[in-house]
């Protein structure tokens, strides 16, 4: 039994020492593998995740909307001779309309093209729904939406809205 021991305490001490490199080291130079395992897996990942965050940085930056235009100035307002128009039921409208201008408009636009949209508009409608306040204002909009498109030069406006100055049912 001391033979036993004293082979235990000897085998301890050449480990410890480093006298047998086999045994002891062994396990050292496996786990120092595996550390370094870890290591290159966690800069594969952090490496990873930086190239994902500039590719949706770089998408974000490319792919985002320009910058809002800025609200059109207005310019000068133009008033148009006033027209009659036919309403259904023999009834008619007295119309006079103004167009406002922006102030990057050139000239003053030609009112034409804006009554011959408002007579498309309100020709052969009912009186009682031109009437009617909130109907009024829906055909205004769209009216309006049609002649500011119509009097669009090189994608700038030159008209940005009406005004009624006369709307007199009969």
């Amino acid at each position: 039994m001391a033979d036993q021991k004293m082979e235990r305490t000897m085998a301890g001490k050449k480990g410890a020492s480093g006298a047998d490199k086999g045994a002891g080291g062994g396990d050292e130079a496996a786990a120092e593998k595996k550390g370094g395992g870890k290591k290159m897996l966690l800069v594969g990942l952090l490496g990873g995740v930086l190239l994902l965050g500039g590719g949706a940085g770089g998408v974000w930056y490319f792919t985002k909307p320009a910058a809002a235009e800025p609200p059109p100035v207005a310019g000068a307002v133009i008033a148009l001779d006033p027209i009659s128009l036919n309403l259904a039921d023999q009834h008619y409208l007295k119309l006079g309309l103004a167009l406002q201008a922006t102030a990057t408009a050139h000239d003053a636009p030609d009112g034409s093209k804006a009554l011959d949209l408002a007579i498309a508009e309100f020709s052969g409608l009912p009186m009682a729904e031109l009437a009617d306040e909130t109907k009024r204002e829906h055909y205004k909009d769209e009216l309006q939406e049609k002649i500011v498109k119509a009097y669009e030069e090189e994608h700038h406006e030159t008209v940005m809205g009406i005004y009624f100055t006369q709307f007199v049912m009969q």
